[in-house]
């Protein structure tokens, strides 16, 4: 397994249950003293991938060590920015941080890395908040609005789950809505059990239970979600890939298979 945005918070603790359950996990930070940190954080993982989601090119390096140290049973695009900076954050790309972390990153994850067996995007409840509207995804034609930005940037990792799971017919790709749980950008008074909030994404990436063996749906505590009617819109889904792939000047392939089959393991906490 790899879990982008493993340092701390979800991404940490989906690492540390995965690592308890003898799976094998290679952790993702943003830089060299966040992935030493990372890795004091989550002893017995494989090792560590380097990269700031922020930058198409670092994406890009990132890509490139996790291929080095793969195949992989599954990925969980975990890594994601919040919406309490006072302003619109440019990247060094142009784009909006927000929209290059927590949408633009993933996609081109997906596009670069070995196809694993399953795929496991985080999103939030939030995200029935978005508008689907991909005419303004940078906010540069209207006043920046953090909260509805997250939600756009929410709405879309559900559609490219989605869109992936419908191109990927032989990779199982779903979204997760982890709930409102205590981490940095959560923030200390989030009511959700950090553990909990985990547990949906470990399930994914491990259970061969037929519930957790389907793709092109969203989970919240290990139970299918409705989302937003927009998530089905099979033109969205492929405007979201164009738009994409002309941002990073990488399409998604097509048609792709697993690298390997997920192995039959024991998942924590499963009776």
């Amino acid at each position: 397994m790899i879990i982008s945005g493993s340092a701390d918070g979800l991404g940490l603790q989906a690492a540390q249950e995965l690592i308890a359950g003898g799976h094998e996990v290679v952790l993702h930070a943003r830089s060299e003293p966040r992935g030493r940190e990372a890795l004091g954080a989550a002893p017995g993982a494989r090792g560590v991938v380097i990269g700031d989601l922020a930058s198409i090119e670092a994406t890009r390096e990132l890509a490139r060590q996790a291929n080095q140290m793969g195949p992989y049973d599954a990925v969980i695009h975990n890594a994601g920015v919040g919406y309490r900076s006072p302003g619109r954050v440019e990247t060094v790309d142009g784009l909006s941080q927000l929209f290059a972390v927590n949408v633009l990153a993933p996609y081109l994850l997906t596009a670069l890395i070995e196809p694993p067996g399953r795929l496991i995007y985080l999103s939030s409840g939030m995200h029935q908040m978005g508008n689907p509207g991909l005419e303004d995804l940078q906010w540069q034609g209207r006043p920046w609005d953090g909260p509805q930005a997250y939600a756009d940037s929410k709405l879309l990792d559900v559609v490219l789950a989605f869109a992936v799971a419908r191109h990927w017919p032989r990779v199982l790709s779903n979204a997760v809505e982890p709930g409102w749980v205590a981490t940095k950008m959560g923030g200390p008074d989030a009511p959700g059990d950090l553990s909990q909030g985990a547990a949906t994404q470990v399930w994914l990436a491990t259970s061969q239970a037929p519930e957790a063996t389907v793709s092109g749906r969203c989970f919240h505590h290990l139970q299918p979600q409705a989302t937003h009617p927009a998530t089905a819109d099979h033109c969205l889904q492929d405007d979201l890939l164009r738009r994409c792939a002309e941002l990073s000047a990488t399409r998604l392939p097509s048609a792709a298979a697993p690298a390997r089959a997920v192995r039959p393991e024991p998942v924590l906490g499963e009776g």
